[in-house]
């Protein structure tokens, strides 16, 4: 049975979402806001006709909810397929899927943004806490509602350059557009529906969760990387005759075979253990990055589109 051609925005919006049922939350997303944009301007350009009307003409033009939603399937495609990074022959082996870490692009960018995060997690949770005191406190003053909305609608930018960053660092896909209005009652009513949507609250909560996060990503990624590249660097440091740096009682340690190998040999351990905790840091690295990207997804893309 054919679906009947819609005669309002909201109507049209809601036949894409179904046409759309069942693709990436994000997609949904983008194409919802793009959609509902180019309606209410067509509709505003020709207040004289009626709506439905209007909605027959543009399903010629710009194309009805299942042909626009095929079209941005189609397109979706060949994005990500053109923005992915090149792909590596997936290492068939345990050692080669281990050692194999070192040739994942994905894993350096991983480990890049647990580095970056605690900047961006120091000014989320300092733009929140902030935002909310002074809005609690400007309440009884005129211009504490107008403040309110003002810092909601800046959060929800923040929102998407936090997903730019997720997606071209950690490879999980995010809105490029804001999630979209149905309502058509006026600022009054669009007002009502940001404050009820739940993504407006989630947002802030990932803004909050960001600093303790971003300490935690951070300390991980210097920590590990300063201890595994000191280890690795043992024989240098020995032979530039800084072994002081390095050097272990191995009476304390209780394993005389240590010792029996010499300050100089035991460089070599120390190296080789490096070298090891280099690749769990890696593999740690892109692990939170994957477990980072499943949070904001939770938090930042509108759950109704799931």
């Amino acid at each position: 049975m054919n679906t009947p051609a819609p005669r309002s925005i909201d109507a049209y919006l809601e036949q894409l979402r179904q046409a759309l049922h069942g693709q990436d939350a994000a997609v949904i997303q983008d194409a919802l806001y793009d959609a509902e944009e180019y309606l209410h301007a067509e509709v505003a350009g020709q207040a004289s006709r009626p709506e439905p009307e209007i909605l027959e003409a543009i399903a010629s033009s710009y194309g009805a909810p299942d042909e626009v939603a095929q079209a941005y399937i189609e397109t979706e495609t060949k994005v990500q397929a053109a923005l992915a990074a090149p792909a590596i022959r997936e290492p068939k082996s345990p050692a080669g899927r281990l050692f194999g870490i070192f040739l994942d692009p994905r894993a350096y960018s991983s480990l890049f943004y647990l580095v970056f995060s605690m900047a961006t997690g120091i000014f989320y949770f300092t733009f929140a806490v902030t935002g909310l005191a002074l809005s609690a406190g400007l309440m009884i003053l005129i211009i504490g509602i107008p403040f309110f909305l003002l810092f909601i609608a800046t959060s929800r930018v923040l929102s998407l350059v936090e997903g730019r960053i997720i997606e071209s660092l950690l490879g999980i896909r995010m809105p490029r557009r804001p999630t979209y209005d149905t309502g058509e009652g006026g600022i009054a009513e669009r007002i009502k529906l940001m404050l009820k949507d739940a993504r407006t609250w989630t947002t802030m909560l990932y803004m909050l969760m960001m600093l303790p996060l971003g300490i935690f990503y951070f300390t991980y990624a210097v920590v590990a990387l300063a201890v595994s590249l000191t280890f690795i660097s043992a024989p240098v440091i020995y032979l530039l005759d800084y072994q002081d740096l390095i050097d272990v009682d191995f009476y304390a340690t209780g394993v005389p075979g240590l010792f029996l190998l010499g300050p100089g040999w035991a460089t070599l351990i120390y190296s080789a253990l490096g070298m090891g905790m280099m690749i769990l840091v890696m593999h740690g690295a892109k692990g939170l990055g994957t477990m980072q990207g499943r949070i904001a997804r939770t938090l930042l893309v509108e759950s109704g589109h799931d």
